[in-house]
Order: structure tokens, then sequence, then C-alpha cells
């Protein structure tokens, strides 16, 4: 009875451990170049993700705006936030394209069609990526050591989801 205890004990212990240590070991959070208010931009510009986020012509996400997109107001400062000061002189003013990190970044046999959940499926983007159109602050960014993928695009997520849509894409509507 002892023995089994101990047994359980040093599984359950082994367990929680591993839960609470092993995201640590394979995740790396690493920082943004520069903090970016979604908020501002929303509220004060009255600006919508696709103002910045595009598509390409293909249907597929163009990912995050070049910096073409935000030199148009951002030639010179509009405010004072040191975040902005980092845009306007390191970016802007020597041309640098900002170097994000992709939230997004998935395995190469993922296919994921932007298009098809927005337009076709007429989904808003704060359903997969929350209320981070509305945040004055930027989540952190959590890259897997081993695969260089991002750690906020999961597979359960979109499961869950076509399960509640009643979707059946089956794996190879998803991978390739």
């Amino acid at each position: 009875m002892r023995t089994a205890l101990h047994f359980f004990a040093g599984v359950s212990l082994s367990l929680a451990a591993g839960w609470a240590v092993f995201p640590h070991v394979l995740y790396r959070v690493e920082p943004q170049p520069f903090e970016f208010n979604h908020k501002i931009h929303q509220d004060k510009a009255g600006m919508a993700c696709k103002d910045c986020h595009s598509f390409e012509a293909g249907g597929q996400f163009a990912g995050i705006p070049k910096l073409a997109s935000c030199a148009t107001c951002h030639g010179g400062m509009q405010g004072k936030s040191a975040a902005e000061k980092t845009l306007v002189e390191q970016y802007v003013q020597p041309g640098r394209e900002i170097p994000w990190r992709v939230y997004s970044r998935q395995p190469e046999n993922v296919r994921f069609s932007h298009i098809i959940h927005t337009q076709r499926a007429h989904l808003d983007c704060s359903r997969c990526h929350g209320t981070q159109g509305k945040t004055e602050r930027l989540a952190v960014y959590s890259e897997n050591r081993i695969t260089g993928e991002s750690r906020d695009m999961e597979m359960s997520a979109c499961e869950d989801c076509h399960a509640k849509q009643r979707v059946n894409a089956g794996c190879l509507g998803c991978h390739r």
C-alpha cells in the first residue's frame, strides 16, 4: 500500500513538474521590435484590420504590413511614445522593414486560407485572434525552439471551431 502511494505521488509530482517546466524548455519568449498599440490605430485613426493586414491575389494572407504602409502616416512623429520614436527613427527614416515576430508561423504541411474563413465563412478576425485588434500592447510571442513555429496558433483551436461549426474538412483539408 505504502509503495503504491509513493509510486503515485512520484508519478503525480513528475507530471506536474513536466507540465510546469517542459513548456519553458521547449518554447522561448522573444520580444517584438517595439510595442504596437492596435487600439489607438482603431479608435483614433479609425482603421480596420484589413487596412494593414491584407490578402494576396490568390487569397492567402499577406501577413504583417510593409513599412510603406506605416510610413504613410508615420513619416514623422505623430505622438510622443517610445514605441513611435523607435518606429520612426529605426525603421521609417532609414527605410528598414520591421522584423516583426509572426504569431501565426505554422509547419510547412499546414495549409490555411484566411480568405475562406473571412469571406466565405464570414468570420470576424476576432473569432480566432480574440481582442488582439483592440489591445494597447502586443501579446507575448512564444516560439518553439525546435521547429521555429509560433505557440499561438494551435491545431486544437481549429479543431474545436470546426466541430462547433460542424465543418468536416478532414485531415487533407488543412494538411498537405
